[in-house]
């Protein structure tokens, strides 16, 4: 009989994961369900600024781990160890063309009842992309902190399917960027996550969860 634990549950048993089991491969079905979180990731005014490279294979993995050198090398052996590496990457520019694509995308989908629709959508995309691009300018930030919540949605994920995981900010970007090619498509890793099974060297399973107590994180309004 399976037992469904609560979100608070996943939440305290899951940790970043220090050393994997490189003989206990994730299923192909367990690939496909972490995928689909990815997909559906939610985004500021559905932008999606990102692209997902997917490492599934030991060689992939070591191109992705020829980031990690130097300073990061710690951080290699998860890398080549685990079943499966993620790097969640950000579009370089918030193109005009992007957001029409996004668009097309949603009515394909059914979103807009009207022309009307579409066009106050578009109205409301282009104010935010504007806001990002003119006056804050910081729209690769921007685009940035969606990767982060693509991220933060994964995690949970694979806690809920129990899966270990482990996102790295641990090395070098332009390392990466340069053995993935990510340049010429007007990309830029941000985080790369490691997942799969924990190894029996993974000192961090063992020990015990540590947060600062609620009363100096939480305050009542």
């Amino acid at each position: 009989m399976s037992v469904t634990r609560t979100p608070a549950q996943i939440a305290r048993a899951r940790y970043t994961t220090k050393a994997y089991d490189p003989a206990r491969p994730l299923t192909a079905t367990q690939v496909e369900e972490l995928l689909d979180v990815l997909h559906l990731s939610p985004s500021s005014i559905n932008s999606q600024p990102w692209h997902f490279l997917v490492a599934a294979d030991a060689p992939a993995r070591a191109r992705v781990a020829a980031g990690t050198q130097g300073p990061y090398a710690y951080n290699a052996p998860k890398l080549r160890d685990a079943s499966l590496v993620l790097v969640l990457a950000a579009r370089r520019e918030l193109t005009d063309a992007h957001i029409a694509a996004v668009l097309d995308q949603e009515q394909a989908d059914g979103r807009f009842a009207t022309d009307e629709a579409r066009a106050q959508r578009a109205q409301s995309c282009a104010g935010f992309v504007d806001l990002h691009r003119e006056q804050l300018h910081d729209t690769r930030h921007w685009m940035e902190k969606q990767v982060y919540l693509a991220l933060g949605g994964l995690l949970f994920a694979a806690g809920a399917m129990g899966i270990d995981a482990t996102p790295i900010e641990g090395f070098d970007p332009a390392a990466v960027d340069e053995a993935l090619d990510l340049p010429a498509r007007g990309l830029g890793s941000v985080v790369l996550v490691a997942l799969g099974h924990r190894g029996e060297s993974d000192f961090n399973a063992a020990l015990p969860k540590s947060r600062l107590p609620r009363g100096q994180v939480f305050t009542w309004l």
